[in-house]
């Protein structure tokens, strides 16, 4: 903020010296435009002057899961960015494992300041290997997600306790693709609300079914490699009734993640979308504890 500017003359010294007084208001009526002019003059670069101040928020880097796509975040992103904080969507490919969580990296290796790097669902597992290697990702934060230990898949992760009907809900179809293929999973849209949003409005739930990006299922079954949970403060939101992953399963990650974590009891699998507020406090909640 701009001081106050000095005063043009001091009472004191108009007492002693009254024969002054004219040549003092002369000036002092030159001078006063200018002073008012700049002390009214809004500050030409209010955000650098609040980095200055505060320092530079850190990048969020936001992992959609499988059966979803960015457009997943948008409510957490408009929130983030009112606050201040830079976003990057990444568009998860959803091919593999070990080359989504390549790509992630990838994304965070051109980012130069320090990083809150979140997951949901799928995007869970690639943020636990993307992180790898990264000094500047501070914490990681799982949206009802998969936090997978050395060895363990998203799919072996799904059945580990009872609760999920995912299984029940997924069409495989078959893609070619250069030099071989593979098989893809969507969810079944007449099952997609119950399943992955059920306290999405129906109008939007119906949008995310259509719009749904597959997974392949190879993806699915990939092993996840040493976790960055182990060195990186981690935060979790558990979905208390989610369909897709077990709440059960959410908690047993997170507790032993050592994660900050919060439950939302009613919560669908899409979270995120249901509940963009809270899903955005536990950001920036894990950005304030490691800034």
């Amino acid at each position: 903020m701009l001081e106050n500017p000095p005063s043009a003359a001091h009472p004191g010294r108009w007492a002693r010296k009254r024969v002054a007084i004219p040549a003092v208001l002369a000036v002092a009526a030159l001078v006063a435009p200018a002073v008012a002019s700049a002390s009214a003059a809004p500050d030409p670069h209010p955000a650098a002057a609040a980095a200055t101040r505060h320092g530079p928020k850190p990048t969020v880097v936001l992992v959609h899961g499988a059966f979803a796509d960015s457009s997943s975040w948008n409510g957490v992103i408009a929130r983030l960015e009112r606050d201040g904080y830079p976003v990057i969507a990444a568009a998860n490919p959803l091919r593999g494992l070990d080359s989504d969580s390549a790509y992630v990296s990838s994304i965070l290796s051109t980012i130069p300041g320090p990083v809150i790097l979140v997951g949901h669902s799928y995007g869970g597992a690639v943020i636990t290997n993307a992180a790898v290697g990264h000094a500047n990702v501070k914490a990681l934060v799982y949206i009802a997600a998969f936090a997978p230990d050395q060895g363990e898949s998203a799919l072996g992760l799904t059945g580990l306790n009872p609760g999920s009907q995912l299984g029940a809900a997924l069409v495989v179809r078959p893609y070619a693709v250069t030099g071989g293929g593979g098989a893809d999973g969507y969810v079944d849209q007449t099952k997609f609300r119950e399943v992955f949003a059920a306290d999405v409005p129906a109008p939007t739930a119906d949008l995310m079914a259509a719009e749904q990006r597959p997974v392949a299922l190879a993806a699915l079954q990939g092993a996840s490699g040493v976790p960055a949970w182990k060195t990186v403060p981690s935060w979790y939101l558990v979905a208390g009734a989610d369909q897709a992953i077990p709440a059960a399963t959410e908690k047993f990650m997170a507790e032993r993640a050592d994660a900050h974590t919060v439950v939302i009891p009613n919560a669908s699998h899409a979270v995120m979308v249901s509940h963009p507020d809270k899903t955005e406090d536990l950001i920036v909640a894990a950005a304030d504890a490691t800034g």
